[in-house]
């Protein structure tokens, strides 16, 4: 009998995160959630939301902790995927209303905010895969729920051989940004899977079966 991978959904305070629960359960997680820095430390898997403010997202994520936390397991190899503003502040910077502030760091770049005519960008998108991606398998063609104004507009890493280049999966909306990165351990998506449907169900399974 195969072992079900654990996923802590980590609690910081950023909004409701029972739907992300309940889809990583659904993709075939034991999934929980939790503010307990062990418990992050020591699942399989680490889930980071991430609702509102680029700003307040860091300093609640700093407050508790979770910084060094993510810090923590990428060293190790130990897989986390950060979800919308989750997948902003592993940025070394996000731009919002005129303010520049300081990300995790994880990658270099700022998020900005969306050249479009309308915002947020409420809805759903196509997306373009990396053709090394894992998460995107048999979903290349999917649809994904986005709801946001600001986005990683380009990837600034540069990644040196032997190390495997990134898997990055960009959409359009007014102009290309990232949809999604997969960087060794590092995983993240700027829409919600948890809000995707089955796609979204699918891109959850396809990250368990590789923890």
């Amino acid at each position: 009998m195969t072992r079900t991978p654990t996923v802590a959904v980590y609690d910081y305070g950023s909004g409701n995160v029972h739907s992300a629960v309940k889809a990583l359960i659904a993709a075939g997680a034991d999934a929980t959630l939790t503010g307990d820095r062990a418990a992050a430390l020591e699942a399989d898997g680490l889930f980071v939301p991430g609702v509102g403010a680029f700003a307040a997202v860091r300093e609640a994520l700093r407050t508790k902790g979770g910084d060094e936390i993510i810090e923590r397991r990428l060293a190790g190899g130990r897989p986390v995927l950060g979800v919308c503003v989750g997948m902003q502040v592993l940025f070394s910077h996000g731009v919002e209303r005129g303010q520049d502030v300081e990300g995790l760091g994880e990658w270099p770049g700022s998020v900005t905010e969306l050249d479009a005519p309308v915002l947020p960008h409420m809805g759903w998108n196509t997306v373009t895969p990396d053709e090394g991606s894992v998460l995107f398998r048999g979903i290349e063609d999917e649809r994904f729920y986005f709801v946001h104004s600001y986005a990683a507009q380009s990837w600034e890493l540069d990644v040196i051989p032997p190390f495997p280049q990134p898997a990055l999966t960009w959409t359009t909306y007014g102009r290309p940004f990232l949809a999604a990165v997969e960087n060794g351990p590092l995983s993240a998506t700027q829409f919600h899977p948890e809000k995707s449907g089955d796609a979204g169900i699918q891109l959850l399974r396809n990250w368990v079966q590789s923890l």
